[in-house]
């Protein structure tokens, strides 16, 4: 069905969760999956359900199946004392591959042109991010997870701080992007890929 002459393309509907708490690793997840399949109390029993609920014989995706890291203790590790989030890289990597997809870290030695892009899902980026107390600035930093998703053929920062997603372009404007982050140091990227990608290694260009 043509367009009515003078009306602009639709644009591509994109999930983008905005920051709540220190929930920035759920909105990523979710951000980078393009769905709402995560939430502060999913990835709360990830941290601590009893091992003995995995006996529970479902698909990879089935809640029951999903893997937990430290059931018994009072303290947990990977997540903050307060309750309001700050989940560690563990708790995203266990929550992806209970359904059954997997995590690569990308190695930053090596050059972004060996990124193989179109056998990627999606990346999750853990950055440094200036500490604020209302109006006044603090001179500390904590970690910060971002989405990166594509999405028709067009890249997004998917920053959970951010207002609205925002468009990268195709692989050139994403690899940038990638680049800038790097070079600030500090930064890690998490490829997200399919098991039979993550075995195969064909994230990774070799031409």
């Amino acid at each position: 069905m043509s367009q009515a002459p003078g009306a602009q393309p639709s644009r591509p509907s994109v999930y983008h969760e905005r920051q709540r708490l220190e929930l920035c690793a759920v909105h990523a997840l979710n951000n980078v999956l393009q769905q709402q399949l995560f939430s502060q109390e999913a990835a709360d029993e990830i941290c601590k359900r009893d091992p003995s609920t995995l006996l529970h014989q479902g698909h990879a995706g089935d809640p029951e199946m999903r893997p937990v890291l430290a059931p018994d203790s009072r303290l947990n590790p990977h997540r903050s004392l307060l309750g309001t989030g700050n989940y560690d890289v563990n708790v995203i990597m266990a929550a992806l591959q209970g359904l059954g997809l997997a995590t690569v870290w990308w190695d930053r030695r090596r050059p972004l042109s060996q990124l193989a892009l179109p056998q990627v899902l999606g990346l999750i980026l853990n950055l440094p991010s200036p500490m604020s107390l209302g109006l006044l600035s603090l001179p500390l930093r904590r970690r910060h997870w971002v989405a990166l998703r594509q999405v028709d053929g067009v890249y997004y920062n998917l920053d959970s701080k951010l207002r609205a997603p925002e468009a990268l372009g195709g692989e050139d404007g994403v690899r940038a992007f990638l680049a800038g982050a790097l070079a600030q140091g500090l930064c890690e990227v998490l490829l997200v890929v399919t098991k039979e990608v993550e075995e195969k290694g064909c994230w990774l260009r070799t031409d």
